[in-house]
């Protein structure tokens, strides 16, 4: 999930650039085909979040086809593939997500969304507007490849096939910390879990990888701010909650630029929702406050949690004012492993080609990822899929209704997956 819109993070690759992966395991032409074919199946038939049915149906399918234990259901509509590989090892996990966006696709592919559904009780266009119908594409041809091969596989992998990574609908639960929750890693725990997101405003086949927090925490914040109505004409009759909200925006902005120690990891404190009044001469009631957290460093997400309730509490006070701050956590930091990058990383660069291969800045944007990084090591790496004839600045973000991307980043996505399993130490 990315929340929000941001501009390309690799820059100076060679335009046209992609690796040859020679001497290395490899899809074939035909199976890179099968692969395109997927997406453009999936794209075609986009589905919200906890209601990918028709998707998780094609991945069992796909799966049972290939002889692996299927567990399906997980989280609602989440599928777990299990391939038994024929030498001991470990265990590896490859995830992908499944589910598509309240968006109205305004490309002109031939395979273009025209699906409609509800969101938040509206009727919407659907789209895979970040990419995930690549992600559910990409594995289930690693899974083809590894399972024809399978004698040569070392232990045992699971392919993780999510759903609601954007976030369950009002009132439901899901995604990766529901699928957590009903034991996906009860009974097989992987020694480590990889996952790939493509992104729409990099250079075809460029990796961005970066040891340690990769993306923020996303968390969300509500305050309502109790006063006592009066006329506007005599505030000393009443609590005025528009001032006392003044305040408590003024001074929840010092928290990150006073309080927080920022050599350590950025943060930002925003407000995206102010509220309040009916009338220009009625003081009202209550203002209502809300707004997002992204921080890097999960000690630091809950300093911030603490000093936000306290400098609410405290601004409101001093003007005879109530604040009642409530705090609804999100996902937390996406943290990659780094030992388990720096073994990975001559794998990834003798996939992907060296010069394709970037550290990535930190990402603002938030993934449900995190979770499964917090109970293993885990990798995730953006793979980039504007095309090289454009300037990828001037891309469509994810999340844009123009999203695009070069179906050619389906061949290195796929072949990373394979390589990571191959490769990860104890699997030769």
């Amino acid at each position: 999930m990315l929340r929000i819109s941001l501009l390309a993070i690799f820059l100076c690759v060679p335009a046209g650039l992609l690796a040859e992966q020679a001497a290395r395991p490899a899809i074939s032409s035909e199976l890179e085909q099968k692969v395109i074919a997927w997406r453009r199946d999936i794209h075609q038939h986009p589905e919200l979040s906890n209601r990918e049915f028709r998707t998780a149906a094609l991945v069992a399918a796909h799966l049972r086809k290939l002889g692996m234990e299927v567990q399906t259901e997980i989280a609602h509509t989440g599928v777990v593939g299990v391939l038994r590989g024929g030498k001991p090892g470990p265990v590896i996990a490859l995830r992908a997500d499944m589910d598509a966006l309240p968006v109205t696709e305004q490309t002109d592919v031939p395979f273009r969304s025209t699906v409609i559904g509800e969101y938040r009780g509206n009727e919407v266009g659907v789209m895979h507007a970040c990419g995930h119908d690549l992600h559910v594409a990409m594995l289930m041809g690693a899974a083809e490849y590894l399972a024809e091969h399978k004698q040569q596989v070392a232990g045992t992998v699971m392919f993780i096939f999510q759903p609601a990574e954007e976030g369950a609908p009002p009132g439901e639960e899901g995604g990766a910390e529901l699928m957590l929750r009903e034991g996906l890693f009860a009974e097989l725990k992987p020694d480590a879990i990889f996952g790939i997101h493509v992104w729409g405003q990099a250079p075809l086949g460029v990796i961005g990888y970066r040891k340690g927090p990769l993306m923020a925490s996303s968390d969300r914040f509500e305050i309502r701010v109790k006063g006592r109505q009066t006329h506007g004409s005599s505030p000393w009759a009443g609590v005025d909650p528009i001032v006392a909200a003044a305040q408590i925006i003024n001074n929840v902005q010092t928290i990150v630029s006073r309080q927080i120690n920022i050599t350590r990891a950025p943060a930002v404190v925003s407000f995206g929702i102010v509220e309040g009044g009916v009338r220009n001469n009625i003081i009202p009631d209550e203002v209502y406050l809300e707004g997002t957290i992204r921080n890097f460093d999960m000690d630091i997400r809950q300093q911030i949690f603490r000093q936000l309730t306290q400098a609410a509490e405290a601004s409101a006070h001093v003007t005879g004012a109530k604040a009642e701050v409530t705090i609804i956590e999100g996902y937390p930091v996406t943290i990659n492993n780094p030992e388990l990058v720096a073994r990975m990383l001559t794998t990834t660069k003798a996939v992907a080609g060296e010069q394709m291969v970037q550290e990535s800045p930190l990402v603002t944007g938030a993934e449900d990822f995190s979770y499964y990084a917090l109970e293993v090591p885990g990798m995730f790496v953006f793979l980039g899929v504007a095309p090289p004839d454009k300037d990828p600045a001037s891309m469509p973000a994810n999340h844009s209704p123009f999203f695009y991307a070069d179906e050619r980043a389906l061949k290195v996505g796929t072949n990373l997956f394979i390589n990571w399993v191959f490769d990860y130490p104890g699997a030769g």
